[in-house]
């Protein structure tokens, strides 16, 4: 079923899961757009409702506070767009009351990224798939979408054959708890405490001055589900099956930013300076990449930023047409909060 109501120049913006990190980012990212909402909703479970959350405004929406409301089904009354960072099971039980009200939810969940009616967006990729949306439209997994923002441009130079990716994957990206125990874990290492005495619980080893190549649960193969969402979703994204993907995710002691080392592999000659020239002219890229400089994209130093920061772009001797490069993201801006509204902006009338 097509979806046929038209989304006002100026809509009412329900913010679902307003409390958590990418519900707080989403609000920071309407004001940052200036997002042309009429009236912005913030949304939360029971326990958070009363809470107050500051807001810088946005379109016809001034700045000042927001009042948390429990998410019920009736909270979608007069909704045109819900944006959603509640988790899956939320997302679930809230779809039929959300597409039944007119609201489009754009979720940012993996509960629906998958289903051969919902399109899986981002913005610089494929933008179109938007118009066959049913009332639901799913934001990407974070490492997914830094990784096609940069392969895409390259794409467009030769058809990609195979993408092996290894994942440097901020604490934050398991949440406000993980990143705290990052802070507490440190602390603790750093004062003395011995091992067996660290508190562990949002990860299963210790994350302080370690790496974990365990992120998601794994499955039969031995691979982990957050390996398994990039080699789907690429292949969604990209509208191309025929892409190889194999992917290593590892979470690594940074608050901020995901990291990707990305070996490509084309059907045809992409020489380097090439790739750095169509990635320069793509939008949402920015290339960091003067070795004799040391400037390449660092984590540590691109937190609250927006694009997608490319670097260490250099050939592949080890396939025939191949290239390699370092991808670096905010994974709670581009990777979240930030790819759902630029797709909110791509719902809006065009002039």
């Amino acid at each position: 079923m097509a979806w046929t109501k038209v989304m006002p120049a100026h809509p009412v913006v329900a913010v679902c899961g307003a409390t958590g990190a990418v519900g707080n980012e989403f609000l920071k990212v309407l004001h940052d757009l200036d997002f042309p909402a009429s009236k912005v909703i913030a949304l939360a479970s029971a326990r958070s409702a009363g809470k107050k959350l500051p807001f810088e405004g946005c379109g016809q929406v001034p700045a000042g506070e927001l009042t948390v409301q429990e998410m019920t089904p009736d909270s979608f009354e007069g909704v045109d767009i819900a944006l959603f960072s509640a988790g899956a099971s939320v997302s679930k039980a809230m779809r039929e009351a959300v597409v039944a009200h007119g609201a489009v939810m754009i979720d940012n969940s993996s509960a629906f990224r998958m289903e051969e009616d919902v399109p899986l967006v981002v913005p610089e990729v494929n933008p179109g798939d938007v118009s066959w949306h049913n009332g639901v439209i799913a934001n990407p997994n974070c490492s997914t979408i830094q990784m096609v923002v940069a392969l895409k441009p390259l794409y467009n130079l030769a058809r990609i054959s195979r993408v092996v990716v290894s994942t440097y994957q901020a604490a934050s990206g398991a949440g406000a708890p993980a990143m705290a125990e990052l802070y507490d874990q440190t602390r603790e290492f750093l004062d003395g405490k011995p091992e067996d005495e660290l508190t562990i619980s949002a990860f299963a080893h210790r994350i302080a001055f370690n790496t974990i190549p365990h992120i998601d649960v794994f499955l039969d193969d031995d691979s982990t589900k957050e390996e398994w969402k990039m080699v789907v979703e690429t292949k969604k994204i990209m509208g191309d099956d025929n892409i190889q993907v194999a992917a290593t995710c590892v979470r690594v002691p940074v608050l901020r930013c995901h990291g990707e080392s990305i070996n490509v592999e084309f059907v045809g000659d992409v020489p380097p300076a090439d790739a750095r020239e169509a990635l320069a002219a793509a939008p949402g890229v920015t290339v960091m990449d003067d070795p004799a400089n040391n400037v390449y994209p660092m984590p540590g130093l691109l937190a609250g930023t927006n694009d997608t920061y490319v670097g260490r772009i250099r050939r592949d001797p080890t396939v025939k047409h191949g290239l390699a490069m370092w991808v670096v993201a905010d994974q709670i801006r581009k990777g979240a909060a930030l790819n759902a509204v630029q797709i909110a902006q791509l719902l809006l009338p065009q002039e």
